[in-house]
């Protein structure tokens, strides 16, 4: 007779229940008010292991303190589950260390039938030793086909058993702070970490945060390369923002994931790594060996990335031939006009991109920048959706016709946010701009940032008469802060003489 409750808060009710009926199951005992410790953990265990036909468990025990023993223990109760198959267990800021770890690892590689795992330890003091003890027990599951896991090591309360933190894709102020902590995974535990996933062949799914360790260029290396032995991963999302790998790390990095020919979606967040030239263009050049890829997310931010390595970015993501989503972070490098036009040239020659997002926040990026650039994407002749941050450059009246004059040749696009705030933009650039766009006849949803430029009151008139040229335009958000303007009524009174136009929004003060 299967158990009828199969969820728990309260640990005496779990374990005076028929544990042997229970086949779903739902713990629940995150930051209790009188806190789980190892000798609540090791009696947990005890009940978990009672569990003969336990198939999906969700356990959280996040804010506790079961510490190393706990930890030990509650692996040696779950490595009795052999039936399990869906696990997710959040033991988030527990310090249970590398011995704790390291036997949750080696239990945990007793469950051959686990196929979905999603495991937080972040913030549990775990170093080289932990993760290498981890990987091996993890290698055993030759059935795992969808995994997350967590080794953040600087705290940050994420939230609920689900545990998914942002990779941040915008700028260093969008980050949460979070508190450096002492115990954190060097090369040989990344290293070890890469022998080990690459064990598990049938693995599809994989979600890795290593935020906040001490990973170099021989880590990386060794990650990659265990990775590169997924021959079945399909989707990757992995976290390594501010490591030490430079270019040799990222062209490791690089070389393992060329391997994974299956791979149609990837997330990479590399942003504040010391990549350069070498490192960036090999690795564009080593994923475009993925000739699935479909939807990629790449962060870059803050790295020294200038022209000659926006222009290997560039020649590379040329090749992505099934390239359909993109969002690339390059925010904070030192990106001139050459790179930027190269990188556009290059964007220009994925046939099959529709939806683009691009943060390309440079202080060097100028007329001859932005003219190239829309030049490239011009070519994006499937593009719908597009994101374009070019704030706070040094952008004038030629460089942003030149922008929206490519982009006007992008016939499809029916979504653009376009953000040209902190630039050098006068009334002559903003007419060209909103005259150029009125050639995108599909464009639907308008978004504009112009705050911080020098464009002034008197100039809203033929601004509003230009915006009336988009045709198709039903959505219109117009951002003027901080310009030379007090009131916005001849504005608004041209563009709402649109006859399609359904919504519209503009904020001037």
């Amino acid at each position: 007779m299967l158990q009828q409750n199969n969820y728990y808060n309260n640990l005496e009710e779990f374990l005076s229940s028929s544990l042997q009926f229970f086949q779903v199951l739902h713990i629940d005992l995150n930051n209790q008010g009188n806190q789980i410790d190892g000798i609540g953990a090791s009696n947990l265990a005890s009940g978990l292991g009672k569990c003969i036909i336990l198939s999906n468990l969700a356990l959280d025990l996040r804010g506790n303190q079961i510490g190393a023993i706990g930890g030990s223990d509650l692996g040696s109760g779950l490595g009795k589950c052999t039936n399990l198959s869906n696990l997710a267990l959040n033991l988030q800021g527990n310090q249970i260390g590398d011995q704790g770890v390291s036997e949750l690892g080696f239990s945990l590689g007793k469950c051959t039938k686990l196929s979905n795992l999603a495991l937080n330890l972040c913030g549990n003091k775990i170093g080289a030793i932990g993760a290498s003890g981890l990987a091996s027990g993890l290698g055993k599951c030759s059935n795992l086909s969808n995994m997350t896991l967590d080794l953040l090591q600087k705290q940050f309360i994420w939230g609920g058993i689900g545990f998914e933190p942002p990779i941040s894709l915008l700028r260093p102020s969008d980050s949460p702070t979070r508190a450096a902590q002492p115990f954190q995974i060097n090369d040989e535990g990344a290293s070890h970490l890469g022998v080990g996933l690459g064990k598990c062949t049938n693995l599809s799914n994989l979600t890795l945060y290593l935020y906040g360790n001490q990973i170099g260029e021989i880590g990386v290396t060794g990650l990659g390369s265990g990775l590169g032995k997924c021959t079945n991963l399909q989707n990757l999302t992995l976290n390594l923002q501010e490591k030490q790998m430079g270019d040799a790390g990222a062209l490791g990095l690089g070389s393992g994931l060329g391997q994974c020919t299956y791979l149609s979606n990837l997330t990479l967040d590399l942003s504040d790594n010391q990549i350069g030239a070498i490192g960036v263009s090999g690795l564009a050049l080593s994923l475009g060996k993925c000739f699935k890829l479909s939807n990629l997310t790449l962060n870059l931010l803050g790295n020294q990335i200038g022209d000659e390595s926006a222009s290997g970015l560039g020649f590379g993501l040329g090749k992505y031939s099934n390239l359909s989503n993109l969002t690339l972070n390059l925010s904070g490098n030192q990106i001139c006009d050459e790179g930027i036009s190269d990188l556009g040239s290059g964007l220009g020659k994925c046939p099959n991109l529709s939806n683009l997002t691009l943060y390309l926040q440079q202080k060097q990026i100028c007329d001859e920048g932005a003219s190239g650039l829309g030049s490239g994407l011009g070519k994006c002749t499937n593009l719908s959706n597009l994101t374009l941050d070019l704030s706070w450059s040094q952008i004038g009246a030629i460089g942003a016709s030149g922008l929206c004059s490519g982009l006007g040749k992008c016939t499809n696009l029916s979504n653009l946010t376009l953000n040209l705030s902190g630039n050098q933009i006068c009334v002559i650039g903003a007419l060209g701009l909103a005259s150029n766009l009125g050639q995108c006849t599909n464009l639907q949803n308008l978004t504009l940032h112009l705050e911080f430029n020098y464009i002034r009151e008197e100039d809203l008139s033929g601004l509003g008469n230009s915006f009336r040229k988009c045709t198709h335009l039903s959505n219109l958000v117009l951002n003027l802060k901080n310009n030379n303007i007090k009131k916005s009524k001849q504005l608004k009174i041209k563009i709402l003489k649109s006859k399609r136009l359904i919504a519209f929004k503009i904020q001037h003060q």
